[in-house]
């Protein structure tokens, strides 16, 4: 089945090209199906990038996935134009007395300011409160995963010395309870990363309301759930396109910022070449997702 976006959103033309199955709403409104509600809160400066990365994770389930983008209203974005928002993203109070299946929550690029000091947190609270009675399970990525374990549970993020900038090894925890969160992802699996803070798993074993699933030495804890699966914490990056890593070393080095290539990532000395071995493990996680976390649990009249 189709993921169903706005046809002149630019991640339409795009997946179209990719042979992605892509249907515009007009055509989606007259199907008699009820397809999945899915916001994403997308918190990135690159608006178009991760919209059209998270919409092709989204479209490779046999569900109808019907996307909603959704933006903060406390603070408005300098990288991408102000009709580009109007005309494809709502607003919070345009979708507060709404229910969805589920969400996903971006990361941003705030993470070395206190949680409290960033534009919108006020506005992200009222967000995070709101999810817990209005979507059926929320997915948080990088940031919007530290955000919510600090909002949700105290849990604290730490600073690096060092950029953790890179694509990880990552192994599941195995503890004789089947997680389809993660059925057929392998016993170690690959992710990428870029942040400048950390989770450490020691601060999270000691909450009985969260379990990790999986964990790096380098990266940290990187994948966790609440007990009830309606909350899901993802510290690093599977919706990475084959060359983000590189396209966010180049940038860094253009500004002069003291930057190491991304480490396990470029295939040749020369840094052209990108081994790009998370795809399969994204593919199956978000599938998982939608399946048994959103589909198989929420209501069928919202």
């Amino acid at each position: 089945m189709p993921i169903v976006i706005d046809k002149d959103i630019p991640a339409y033309k795009i997946l179209t090209g990719e042979k992605i199955f892509v249907m515009d709403k007009s055509r989606a409104d007259v199907q008699d199906i009820r397809p999945i509600e899915i916001a994403i809160l997308n918190l990135m400066p690159t608006k178009e990038t991760t919209e059209t990365q998270f919409m092709r994770l989204l479209s490779n389930s046999p569900l109808q996935v019907n996307v909603t983008l959704v933006r903060t209203e406390t603070y408005n974005p300098t990288h991408v134009e102000a009709a580009y928002l109007s005309r494809f993203y709502k607003n919070f109070d345009d979708i507060k007395s709404r229910k969805f299946d589920g969400m996903i929550i971006t990361g941003a690029p705030v993470e070395n300011l206190e949680f409290e000091d960033v534009a919108y947190w006020k506005e992200l609270e009222e967000i995070l409160d709101w999810t817990k009675t209005n979507v059926t399970s929320t997915l948080f990525i990088c940031w919007g995963a530290q955000a919510a374990l600090h909002y949700f549970y105290g849990i604290k993020k730490h600073p690096l010395k060092e950029k953790c900038f890179g694509i990880f090894a990552h192994k599941r925890v195995l503890d004789g309870n089947p997680e389809p969160l993660m059925r057929g992802i392998s016993d170690e699996f690959h992710m990428p990363h870029s942040r400048h803070t950390i989770i450490y798993a020691s601060d999270i074993k000691h909450d009985e309301r969260l379990k990790i699933l999986a964990y790096s030495k380098k990266a940290g804890a990187s994948i966790i759930k609440s007990l009830d699966n309606r909350q899901v914490f993802v510290t690093g990056h599977m919706e990475y396109d084959r060359d983000t890593l590189k396209r966010e070393y180049e940038r860094d080095k253009a500004k002069g910022l003291a930057i190491k290539p991304p480490e396990n990532y470029f295939a040749d000395r020369e840094m052209t070449q990108v081994k790009m071995n998370w795809s399969s493990t994204s593919n199956l996680f978000y599938i998982n997702w939608l399946n048994y976390y959103v589909y198989q649990v929420t209501p069928f009249k919202l």
